[in-house]
């Protein structure tokens, strides 16, 4: 079912002329991916996990499945979110809460760039809650963390843009 709605939302949709369209993905590699991949041509994926080293397996397979020769979608990037907890009243202050650098490290070791590392901050949750995205929230930690990502995500299609021919749909062959 999850399957036919993304497609059904991505055909149906009038998008008019758009200059970036992120598909947020639960984690793993269902058949929801690859719907995906089947129905417009992905530019490339951005792997966003936790620092604990749980989520981090699901990094692997991501990537795996992406960079296969089935499926060969670039990989842009890695994000790591939930990075470490900042008080509102101690900013300069780091507690981390899930594991130091695991997504630093996995980047390191995959040799995928690390575009962004976001903080636990309570203006994230709060707009979260009320539909409001923690990048207007006017907390000085939480603009800079998602304007570094925003620039570094930008960075990131351009120079495959540059370097890369257009992804094409995949193609699924019964054998």
């Amino acid at each position: 079912m999850a399957s036919n709605a993304l497609k059904q939302l991505i055909i149906d949709t009038d998008w008019g002329s758009l200059d970036y369209l992120f598909i947020d993905l639960p984690p793993g590699t269902s058949d929801i991916h690859l719907t995906l991949m089947q129905t417009v041509p992905v530019t490339g994926a951005i792997i966003v996990t936790t620092p604990q080293d749980v989520a981090l397996a699901d990094v692997i397979k991501g990537v795996n499945m992406f960079k296969s020769k089935s499926i060969d979608v670039p990989v842009l990037g890695l994000v790591e979110n939930m990075s470490w907890f900042t008080p509102e009243e101690l900013p300069e202050n780091k507690y981390y809460i899930f594991g130091k650098d695991g997504g630093k490290n996995m980047a390191e070791k995959t040799g995928i760039p690390l575009l962004g590392q976001i903080p636990i901050v309570q203006s994230i949750r709060e707009g979260g809650d009320i539909g409001k995205p923690g990048s207007l929230s006017g907390d000085k930690i939480t603009i800079e963390a998602f304007g570094n990502l925003c620039k570094e995500v930008i960075e990131a299609i351009e120079q495959r843009n540059e370097n890369q021919a257009p992804t094409e749909k995949i193609k699924v062959s019964k054998k």
